[in-house]
């Protein structure tokens, strides 16, 4: 039997406030355990929570970039449950009137087909604190506790890995450009919640779910839909009975594990925040807040394959991060050339960022030492294999490529008569070479050019090599 996948995510997202959500404490990643922390954001007595402000506007401007209505009035629930390191026993989020409802998000795919995945809400509540296991046992840090978070629930419109990663990316996009958020997963910024179900192919009927808790990134995402839509089936037709449950993922092993059955909503026995007063947001807020949103990195893309007559791929790379296509501009505004820029910052400028696990603005280069690399380049006074290594070591202390040139003799020599005695060794070297090469062999021409090259120690202008190369041995 065939069957269909049907995958929804709730996405937790850390939002980029400098203060928590009910209180005054730092959100500021790290920190000794347990230092930020207060009353209020450790459930003591009598404290009471204060909402930030930042975090109804973060949550507004989320809302407006994924195409959701607002809603003008909304408020703050309690949701009870008791964790270790829920420190009040209950969680301050919203049920009923969430802040935003009804947005979307429109994937493509390779093929430049596209598909819309609905938005049913989004909330604010706040984070819990962190577990840690250890030898000894468990010990908990609650300076995460009272962190901000928007949770995004999307509708069940995913049928695939593929679809979900697609989503998660462009949504991980759209929050980082807007700065909500800077989604970093291997930070808890940005964590999801799958929820996934199979069903006979073409049914109506919804299949049996599962949700898999705290996923933290893009591979264990994929893993987990692949393995649990794997064993729900194997499942199906051993004629084992599924039923609704919580379940974690297990890293090391690749599988899923289940934990609890599924709570349903009247578990959490939901009621108003009685400590925080309804909010009514105004029309005049959202339109201020609708202002400040920048163009969004889908627009971005269609943008940037007009303008700078980028292909889709390597306009779809750029864009995905803000930084990267800010920086992309502002070089190419610098050397005027959009094709190297891009092949510059997807090849070796990417290699160091993903080694180092840094982003473009965290290297020791700005667009101006990039531009400048490429117009040396395109000047002709150096070649591109010593462009890569003025790269690096740009890369490495941050020095501008003029002074790395002169300071190591790295300029390229065009020197055609010095090139051309350089060439007539090659050929006078190598008489066999050259008989084969005659005789057919023609791939061995990159194999001459490269031996000038070496001669020269990379310096030689390998167009000059080239031209000069193939008029000397048509001479023979």
């Amino acid at each position: 039997m065939n069957y269909d996948t049907v995958i929804g995510l709730e996405v937790h997202v850390e939002l980029s406030t400098k203060t928590k959500i009910f209180c005054g404490c730092t959100t500021e990643f790290g920190g000794q355990p347990n230092t930020h922390v207060c009353p209020v954001c450790m459930g003591l007595p009598g404290a009471l929570p204060t909402l930030n402000k930042r975090v109804v506007e973060y949550g507004i401007k989320s809302g407006l970039a994924l195409g959701c209505s607002i809603n003008k009035v909304c408020r703050m629930d309690r949701k009870n449950y008791f964790y270790p390191d829920a420190p009040r026993n209950y969680q301050i989020t919203q049920d009923e009137f969430p802040i935003c409802r009804d947005g979307y998000i429109d994937i493509e795919f390779e093929d430049g087909t596209k598909k819309r995945i609905g938005i049913e809400r989004i909330h604010m509540e706040d984070d819990a604190g962190k577990l840690l296991h250890t030898k000894a046992g468990s010990l908990i840090d609650f300076n995460r506790a009272g962190v901000p978070l928007l949770e995004i629930v999307s509708r069940p419109d995913m049928s695939s890995a593929e679809e979900a990663i697609l989503y998660l990316e462009k949504l991980k996009g759209i929050l980082t450009c807007i700065g909500v958020s800077d989604c970093k997963m291997e930070q808890g910024s940005l964590r999801c919640d799958l929820n996934v179900s199979v069903k006979p192919a073409g049914s109506e009927k919804l299949g049996v779910r599962s949700e898999i808790k705290n996923l933290n990134s893009f591979k264990s995402l994929e893993k987990a839909i692949e393995y649990e839509v794997k064993r729900q089936i194997e499942a199906i037709e051993n004629g084992e009975k599924l039923f609704v449950e919580t379940r974690r993922w297990d890293e090391e092993n690749l599988r899923t594990l289940s934990m609890r059955s599924k709570e349903a909503a009247n578990d959490y026995r939901y009621f108003p925040e009685g400590d925080l007063v309804t909010l009514n947001i105004s029309d005049e807020w959202i339109e201020e807040i609708r202002k400040t949103i920048p163009e969004l990195p889908h627009e971005k893309y269609v943008r940037f394959i007009k303008q700078y007559n980028l292909p889709k791929y390597d306009a779809n790379i750029i864009t995905s991060s803000y930084d990267v296509a800010d920086f992309f501009e502002e070089t190419v505004d610098i050397c005027s050339d959009s094709k190297a820029v891009a092949n510059w910052i997807m090849g070796d400028i990417s290699a160091f960022m993903n080694e180092k696990n840094i982003g473009i603005n965290d290297t020791k280069i700005t667009p101006q030492h990039l531009g400048n690399l490429i117009k040396l380049i395109n000047d002709g006074k150096i070649s591109n294999a010593i462009g890569k290594k003025v790269l690096s070591e740009m890369l490495e202390n941050g020095k501008m490529p003029e002074t790395i040139v002169e300071e190591k003799g790295l300029i390229q020599n065009s020197d055609e008569s010095a090139i051309l005695d350089m060439v007539k060794n090659v050929l006078e070297s190598n008489p066999d070479n050259v008989a084969e090469y005659k005789n057919g062999r023609t791939n061995l021409f990159g194999w001459f050019v490269g031996q000038v090259m070496k001669m020269s120690k990379g310096k030689a202008n390998p167009k000059i090599v080239s031209k000069l190369m193939k008029e000397e041995i048509e001479k023979m």
